[in-house]
């Protein structure tokens, strides 16, 4: 199994490296890829992340899930990548699960792939999925699309992706263990 997680100037950390984290953990081969020509990509709070690989380098064998992380900045910069509408297109095409929280849901709406289908989002980004259910839930799932509200519900929605993977049991020991070492 693997993960593909994009970053784009200006994505919110935590979205992607709070997912990245309990997936890598649940077994998950992760892979950070740069949407840019530069593995180095500022975050939305000025942190630098170095990402494995760029989008050009990318390969879907085993892809399970491709994953987008928010941030205002980084969402439209995931939006204006045709690079990234392409494999979200293939991803879809696939059938693996494609993961979007806070702003990034917007790119798949834009896309038209949320037309009907139960939502989350960020307040404000609904406008871009107008025939989408927003269903006031801080995670939804809806056949192979996940979505979140955001930042705040960075662990579950990384915990409902490993639950999709793995089961409910998997996740909910996952859970248990990295609330344990929180402690």
């Amino acid at each position: 199994m693997k993960a593909l997680i994009l970053l784009a100037e200006g994505f919110e950390e935590c979205e992607a490296l709070t997912p990245a984290d309990l997936l890598m953990r649940a077994g998950v081969e992760v892979e950070l890829v740069s949407i840019n020509d530069d593995l180095f990509v500022k975050g939305a709070h000025g942190i630098t992340v170095k990402a494995d690989k760029l989008i050009t380098e990318v390969s879907t064998d085993d892809l399970s899930v491709l994953l987008l992380p928010g941030g205002g900045l980084g969402t439209e910069n995931l939006a204006a990548s045709f690079s990234v509408n392409g494999l979200v297109q293939m991803a879809v095409g696939m059938g693996v699960y494609v993961a979007a929280i806070c702003a990034a849901p917007s790119v798949l709406g834009r896309l038209g792939l949320l037309d009907g289908r139960k939502i989350a989002c960020y307040p404000g980004f609904e406008k871009y999925m107008p025939t989408a259910n927003l269903t006031g839930n801080k995670v939804e799932v809806d056949d192979i699309f996940v979505t979140a509200e955001g930042m705040g519900v960075s662990l579950e929605f990384g915990l409902k992706i490993v639950e999709l993977l793995f089961g409910y049991e998997s996740a909910a020991k996952l859970a248990l263990q990295v609330r344990k070492a929180e402690a």
